[in-house]
């Protein structure tokens, strides 16, 4: 099991989390693409930071929102949600590539997200989006007779683990999609397995005893407790911490001793 981290989200002179402490520690970096937050030089120094550490690089894509840090919905048609998803992924395709490194996944940010996992026609979208890419990549480097093992990478998508992933494996196996299943160390669950709103006082765990609490039973049972104590079976790919808390560090280094051990 891998450890992600939303990182990169600083813009201009404003300053937020604690990325090169952190970065050593995960194994992901969700990179945010500019338009919830970050800048084209932020996004430039996540991923020389990412690369100083060889971390796998993610684009985290989300609506246009900066005033609103990506947390508010805002209903786009499928065109132009394909639109502003390949503009953020490109962005940071771009700046990679001038690392001499590459985008390894790609998963949206806030509400875009929370859309996604609520509504099967916008999570067909992303996937649509994201196959897009995937296809005009592997055209390229066949036209330019590169390597099947090089030309047959695709793009993953790092979605919620849920009770019931059948309806996304189903739409993601349509458009070749690998999906990795995420839980949230430190968000509290409701008893359907969708995560507390974050405008909820409980939405964020800050304890950090209680966090690793639960990753444990998870790691070992493949079970998450929710807010009521209903044990929620999840199949998990990875675990995703934020940055934002305030117990970030000292919960991450935990949670990396912790699947270390395991």
């Amino acid at each position: 099991m891998k450890l992600n981290c939303d990182l990169g989200e600083s813009f201009g002179h404003w300053t937020k989390g604690q990325d090169e402490k952190i970065m050593p520690l995960i194994d992901l970096a969700n990179v945010a693409c500019g338009f919830h937050a970050a800048d084209p030089l932020t996004m430039q120094k996540t991923v020389q930071l990412a690369c100083k550490h060889n971390i796998s690089i993610g684009a985290h894509p989300a609506y246009h929102d900066l005033l609103g840090f990506g947390r508010r919905s805002i209903k786009y048609s499928s065109q132009e949600l394909t639109a502003i998803l390949h503009y953020q992924i490109g962005a940071l395709q771009a700046i990679c590539a001038s690392e001499n490194c590459e985008v390894d996944y790609v998963k949206p940010h806030g509400a875009l997200y929370n859309d996604m996992m609520s509504n099967l026609l916008i999570f067909r979208t992303v996937c649509q989006a994201i196959s897009a890419l995937n296809n005009a990549r592997n055209a390229r480097l066949k036209k330019a007779r590169i390597k099947k093992d090089h030309s047959d990478k695709k793009l993953p998508l790092i979605v919620q683990a849920v009770p019931d992933p059948e309806p996304f494996k189903l739409i993601a196996a349509e458009y070749k999609i690998e999906l990795w299943f995420e839980a949230f160390a430190d968000r509290a669950y409701q008893d359907n397995g969708a995560l507390v709103p974050r405008n909820n006082d409980n939405a964020v765990i800050v304890d950090v005893e209680q966090v690793v609490t639960r990753c444990q039973k998870l790691i070992a049972e493949q079970k998450l407790l929710s807010i009521n104590g209903k044990p929620l079976t999840l199949e998990v790919d990875t675990l995703c911490v934020h940055g934002d808390n305030p117990a970030a560090i000292n919960l991450v280094e935990k949670l990396r001793a912790l699947l270390n051990a395991s």
